[in-house]
Order: structure tokens, then C-alpha cells, then sequence
């Protein structure tokens, strides 16, 4: 890790406890509509170049974030492995490494994997680094995220780094979280549970 990084560890904690006092960004949307587009026809691309068919995530509940290794918030690696790992049998997660905020991704998608891996042991999904906010080069799963005419109900699209969208086992949308809501949140428990 970089002097940054490890800044940025040490803050994290901090950032949070702010988040809380203030409620700053910490929008939280939900719905109960059911999707347009079918999500399980979805696909992306992992680090590494292997095709992920979203269809074998049916069944499970499914958290998509889209990431960075250079921000306030990348300690959320270790709270969502904390998360997967005790929501295994019911939960993916799935990590969208974007540079789409102040340039905080790094540029090599295996650099992100080892970097991810090395400092939060990171056992969970991570897609080949992609493009979340609206343009003409959305990656297609955060266009559905991000489409009310595909997921039925949601056009918000991620106002930073680490924000969380979650599906049900059938694959509807159900939640959006800003990045200040923690993984590890009563509110992302419950909607997990749910």
C-alpha cells in the first residue's frame, strides 16, 4: 500500500463516524418493482479476461459496487469480505473498479485483483475496470442498474466510489446505498436479510 492508501485506511474509519453525525450523502432508495429487463441476461467481464454469466446468480442476493483503490472509502474492501463471507450461501458481491471519480482506479485490472487481494484478502468477484456513470460507455450492467425503462424503477446512477446496488434472488433491484453506508450497516443487514 502507498502513504495515501494507508491514509486513506486509517481515515475510513473516521469518514464513517462523520457520515453518521451529519447524514452526509448517505441516501438510501428501495423499491419493490419488478425488473423490465431480464438482470440474469447480463454479463461482464472479470479482471482477469473470463466471461461472468450473470444467470448463475440466480437464486442468491447480489451486491454490486463500484470500486476504487485510491479513495476515502476503499477500506470498504474489508467490511463487504467481512459481509460475503458470513453471507456466502445467500449473497454475491461484485466489484466494478471505475475511474470514474478524480482518478482514483488504477489503470491494470490484474495490478487491481493483487492490490485488492494482498491488503483485504478480497475473495469475492471483481470485473475488469469499467466506466458506472451515464455515457456513451457504460458498462452494460450499470446501464440496467442505472435505467428505470430496464430495472423498473431506478435512474440513479453511483455519486462516488463505493456506492451499492442490491438485487433479490429473483432479479429485481432493490436498493440503492450512497458510499458512506458501510457494508456492515443495520441498513444493508436487513435488506440482505429481508
Amino acid at each position: 500500500m502507498t502513504i495515501k492508501q494507508n491514509i486513506f485506511r486509517l481515515f475510513y474509519p473516521v469518514l464513517i463516524k462523520i457520515g453518521k453525525i451529519f447524514g452526509v450523502n448517505k441516501k438510501i432508495l428501495s423499491s419493490k418493482a419488478i425488473a423490465i429487463t431480464n438482470f440474469y441476461n447480463l454479463k461482464a467481464v472479470l479482471g482477469n479476461g473470463d466471461d461472468y454469466n450473470f444467470i448463475k446468480l440466480k437464486g442468491k442476493k447480489v451486491l454490486i459496487v463500484n470500486t476504487a483503490s485510491n479513495c476515502g472509502y476503499t477500506a470498504q474492501y474489508n467490511d463487504l469480505e467481512k459481509l460475503y463471507n458470513s453471507n456466502k450461501e445467500k449473497l454475491e458481491i461484485i466489484a466494478f473498479p471505475a475511474n470514474d471519480f478524480k482518478e482514483q482506479e488504477k489503470d491494470d485490472d490484474l495490478k487491481i485483483a493483487a492490490f485488492c487481494k494482498i491488503n483485504f484478502s478480497v475473495s469475492f468477484s471483481i470485473m475488469k475496470k469499467c466506466i458506472v456513470v451515464k455515457s456513451k460507455n457504460q458498462n452494460i450492467v450499470y446501464d440496467w442498474l442505472t435505467n428505470i425503462e430496464k430495472n423498473g424503477w431506478n435512474n440513479q446512477t453511483p455519486t462516488w466510489n463505493f456506492c451499492k446496488y442490491l438485487i433479490d434472488e429473483k432479479g429485481n433491484l432493490t436498493h440503492f446505498f450512497e458510499a458512506p453506508v458501510s457494508p456492515l450497516s443495520n441498513e444493508i443487514i436487513s435488506a440482505i436479510e429481508q
